[in-house]
């Protein structure tokens, strides 16, 4: 399984559309990291980047997320990438929270306010 990480350094960017870079971790059966990627996103913002075409051929079935709008959750449908949304912190501590199911997704969604776009 490969999972997908907007960051800023070690921790959870909080904004999917400004993420610099994302870390993708190839999990095995038991949800063991035993592969990690930092990647630089295609330019364009949230919904209009085409990071999602970027995550899907590497093979990225989910993505653990701080914000992102509804236009890039679509996107990301699109990809058949799934979001989980309201993930802070840590990217190694929030990928063992997610892997030990005491992460759900949360109903926010980025509206825009003080966004560029």
């Amino acid at each position: 399984m490969k999972i997908a990480v907007p960051t800023a350094g070690k921790h959870v960017d909080e904004h999917f559309g400004h993420a610099r870079t994302f870390t993708v971790f190839t999990l095995d059966g038991d949800k063991n990291i035993v592969e990690e990627e930092t990647f630089f996103p295609p330019s364009g913002c949230g919904c209009k980047s085409t990071v999602g075409v970027t995550m899907q051929g590497k093979g990225v079935t989910l993505m653990l997320v701080g914000n992102i709008g509804q236009g890039a959750i679509n996107k990301m449908a699109e990809h058949g990438i799934t979001v989980v949304r309201g993930c802070t912190g840590d990217v190694r501590d929030v990928l063992g929270s997610w892997a030990r199911g005491e992460i759900a997704d949360q109903p926010i969604l980025c509206n825009h306010e003080g966004c560029s776009h």
